[in-house]
This record gives structure tokens, C-alpha cells and sequence, in this order.
């Protein structure tokens, strides 16, 4: 077995789909950590939006590979068949159509990350940016939510 082919598994695309997920919303964190303590270091808040913004694309494109390979041809079936086809039609619906939300505000928030704070604060942007970036990782951990979400019923629905 190649690479390639261990890199498409299942489990391995939901391991990366998951790992740049965590990895994004640690960025996003590290990023408000560096606003909230009105750190003076551009570069950080850049490097941290930039990785948080990186993380989020590969998740969004990983992800969006498992779902065309696996989850509409295989897992989708058995979670509506299942005890719990709420899971695809509230869950996965929700998580599928608040993403195309995350990734424009990831990018408004790298934008916003090369001001320095002074910049920041004489623009009044300080709070929005905040709280953009609040909402950036809480779509992130929201997703993971659902993402368990969907997993447990997928679990359910093949027992």
C-alpha cells in the first residue's frame, strides 16, 4: 500500500480532518491570548491567524474529500437508516452550511491580524476583533460537536 492510498483511508482522513480542526482552533486561541493581553507583536498575531486560517482551508478540503468518497456513498445511508437520522439532517446539514461562514471570517481575521495593536485600538477594532476571533474558534468546537455528533450515530446506526 502506497502513501496515497493510506493518506485516502477513512480513518486517516478523519484523523487530519480532525487534527487540522484542533490545530486551527488552537491558533484562533493562541490569536485571542495575543489581542486580549494587548500583546505588541505583530508577527504572532500574523503567524497564529495565518496557521489558524491554514488549518481551517485543509480541514474544509479534507474534509470535503471524505465526504464525497465516504460519507454520502457510505456512512450517510446507515445514519438515516439508524436510530438517529436526526444526526445527518440537523447536524451534518448545520455543520455543511456554518462552515462557508468560518473560512471568510478565518480570512477577515488573519486581515485584521496585521494591524498592530495601536492600530487596533485607534481604529476601534480591538473588541470586533475579538470577538470575530471568539466566533471563529466556536465554529470550530461546534463543529467537533457535531462531528461527534454524527459519528456516534453513524456507530449506532451499524450495530
Amino acid at each position: 500500500m502506497d502513501i496515497i492510498s493510506v493518506l485516502q483511508s477513512k480513518p486517516v482522513l478523519i484523523g487530519l480532518h480532525l487534527g487540522f480542526a484542533i490545530l486551527g482552533i488552537d491558533a484562533f486561541l493562541w490569536l485571542l491570548g495575543e489581542v486580549v493581553a494587548n500583546a505588541g507583536s505583530t508577527l504572532r498575531r500574523k503567524a497564529s491567524a495565518l496557521v489558524g486560517l491554514f488549518a481551517y482551508v485543509l480541514t474544509w478540503i479534507i474534509g470535503g474529500y471524505y465526504y464525497v468518497k465516504f460519507y454520502g456513498p457510505l456512512v450517510k445511508p446507515i445514519i438515516k437508516a439508524g436510530s438517529a437520522p436526526w444526526a445527518h439532517s440537523i447536524a451534518m446539514e448545520a455543520k455543511e452550511h456554518i462552515f462557508l461562514f468560518a473560512l471568510p471570517i478565518a480570512v477577515t481575521v488573519y486581515l485584521l491580524s496585521r494591524l498592530d495593536a495601536t492600530e487596533l485600538q485607534t481604529l476601534g477594532l480591538r473588541q470586533h476583533f475579538m470577538r470575530l476571533i471568539i466566533i471563529v474558534a466556536g465554529f470550530g468546537l461546534s463543529f467537533g460537536l457535531m462531528g461527534f455528533i454524527i459519528s456516534a450515530a453513524a456507530r449506532w446506526g451499524a450495530i
